[in-house]
Formats: structure tokens, C-alpha cells, sequence
């Protein structure tokens, strides 16, 4: 269905079946009409949760104010909930980390915490093996968790350590991966994929069945790997790509650079990162000052 139509169905929705008033269904109107300018997509079944979470980040490098976001954010989940109910939509917006109030940058992980994280998977087990390879590969890349779930054999080239990536729109893009990603990705393709080969899938990562994993499984070993890591802030699989992108413009990376590598097709939506970047080195200044 087309995004217009959908939009019309659910104004009518809110406005005839809701009562809504006129003054909340033009909010409604104005915060809708914002996210579609900033997704360029024409048809709803294309729709995912990650153009929220760049809609929500495009309205954080704006300067917006967080209840604004959380308002806007919040229409676009409502819109989302009525495309499920219609049956035009699969996507669970309810998987999003909503911003909170006076702190709408994204959260990030340290180098340490990382670390942490990455040494929770069981190396002993096969899954252990691929969970901390789909980790070491995601963080080293910045994919999103779709790009990483749907990443197939003839995408990698192992021997230079590029993965050559279909984004949103299906742009491709190639990325390079580090040592310790590829290290672990070689462990895993040779010591456990490899037993997959009679299922003859194309996929990278599979489950004991030779199936494509699912977003829903990727986001519980995030969620079990940093409980058990002892990390208290919300971890999603978007943090892993939010700590890959700040930690390069820590390093000095360039902007356009970390935006090649994000996928990202307007840089506005990267330079929320610097805002993340400068606040954790501002942190970082003041707790070394007050050590003094």
C-alpha cells in the first residue's frame, strides 16, 4: 500500500474511530509528514524500525528538544501499531528505545564495556562461537542487525576482510572488518558453518536447523550477553552500531568516512554522533579534573 493511502486510513482511524481533536490530529498530520520526508519511501511495506531510529536521530542532530522527539517518535509508533493491525506491517515498533527526557542522544558502550560484552559467549559451545562472531562482525562493521542477519557467503571476502553490504534501498556498500573480527568469523565459518553445508543455504550466521537466524533471537543474546556482563544501561543491537560509529570519531576518523561506512544517505543523520563523541570526551575531562 502506498504510504499516502496509509496515511489517510489512519487519519481517518484516529479522527473517526479515536475522536480525536482537531488540534491533536494536526500534530499528528505535521510529526507524520516529517518522518515521510525523512524516510523518502513511497510504499508502507517497506517501513522499518530502523527508519525511527534514524528519524529519531536526524531530529537529535536538529536540536530538537526530547520531549518534541518523544512526541514525534510516538505518532510514529502509533502509525506503525495501526500498519500491524491492517496486516500491512510485520515490523514490532515497540522494539524501539524511546528517548528519555533531557537525554535524547543514543546510548553508547565503552571500549571496556565492549570488551565485556564480547567475552560472554561460551567459546566451548558452537553457538558461543557464532554469537561472538555475529558480535566481533557487527561492532567491527557498524551493520545494522537486518544487514548482519541477511549477510550471505558470496558477500564476504575473507581474504581481504571486505563485506560488501545491502543496505536500505539496497544500496551496496563495502566495508572492511578488523582483525579480531575476522578471526572469529574464520572460527566460526570453519569449525561450526561448515556443518551446515547440507542445509545448502547462502546465509552466513544459521541456527542448529541450517536456518537464517531471526532479529527477535539476535536481540535476546544481546540482551542475556550484557546482563551477564553486568552493563545496566539499555543495550540494543543498535548500541553495537552507535559505539562502532562514536569510537571512529574518537579516533579521528572523518565524518564522511563513518557515513560511507554507516550506510547513511544524508550526513545529518551521522553528525549526531559527533554530539555523542564530544559529550564522552567532555566526561571524560571533567572526571580526570576532579581526580586532580
Amino acid at each position: 500500500m502506498k504510504i499516502k493511502d496509509a496515511y489517510e486510513r489512519f487519519i481517518e482511524m484516529m479522527f473517526y474511530e479515536r475522536n480525536v481533536s482537531i488540534l491533536t490530529l494536526d500534530c499528528y498530520k505535521e510529526d507524520l509528514l516529517s518522518f515521510f520526508e525523512c524516510t523518502k519511501k513511497e510504499n508502507s511495506e517497506e517501513l522499518t524500525i530502523y527508519d525511527i531510529e534514524d528519524y529519531i536521530m536526524k531530529l537529535s542532530s536538529q536540536g530538537k528538544a526530547a520531549t518534541t522527539i518523544i512526541r514525534r517518535a510516538g505518532t510514529v509508533r502509533q502509525f506503525y501499531n495501526f500498519l500491524q493491525k491492517e496486516n500491512i506491517l510485520t515490523n514490532n515498533s515497540n522494539d524501539i528505545a524511546m528517548p528519555k527526557k533531557n537525554d535524547h542522544l543514543p546510548d553508547v558502550l565503552s571500549t571496556d564495556e565492549i570488551e565485556a560484552l564480547f567475552e560472554q559467549p561460551d567459546m566451548k559451545k558452537k553457538e558461543g562461537i557464532r554469537d561472538r562472531a555475529m558480535l566481533e562482525v557487527m561492532y567491527s562493521s557498524g551493520m545494522r542487525v537486518s544487514e548482519l542477519l541477511n549477510l550471505k557467503l558470496k558477500q564476504v571476502n575473507i581474504d581481504l576482510g571486505i563485506l560488501k553490504i545491502i543496505g536500505k534501498g539496497n544500496k551496496e556498500r563495502h566495508v572492511p572488518i578488523g582483525d579480531f573480527a575476522k578471526e572469529y568469523l574464520l572460527k566460526y565459518l570453519f569449525e561450526v558453518r561448515g556443518k551446515y553445508d547440507i542445509y545448502r543455504s547462502n546465509y552466513v550466521f544459521l541456527n542448529h536447523f541450517g536456518k537464517p537466524l531471526s532479529r527477535q533471537y539476535f536481540w535476546k543474546i544481546i540482551k542475556k550477553y550484557t546482563s551477564d556482563a553486568g552493563i545496566t544501561i539499555n543495550v540494543t543491537p543498535h548500541t553495537l552500531r552507535h559505539s562502532f560509529a562514536t569510537h571512529l570519531l574518537e579516533n579521528g576518523l572523518d565524518l564522511r568516512m563513518v557515513q560511507e561506512m554507516l550506510g547513511h544517505s544524508n550526513i545529518t543523520t551521522t553528525q549526531i554522533y559527533t554530539h555523542v563523541s564530544s559529550k564522552r570526551i567532555i566526561s571524560a575531562y571533567d572526571l580526570f579534573m576532579n581526580k586532580k
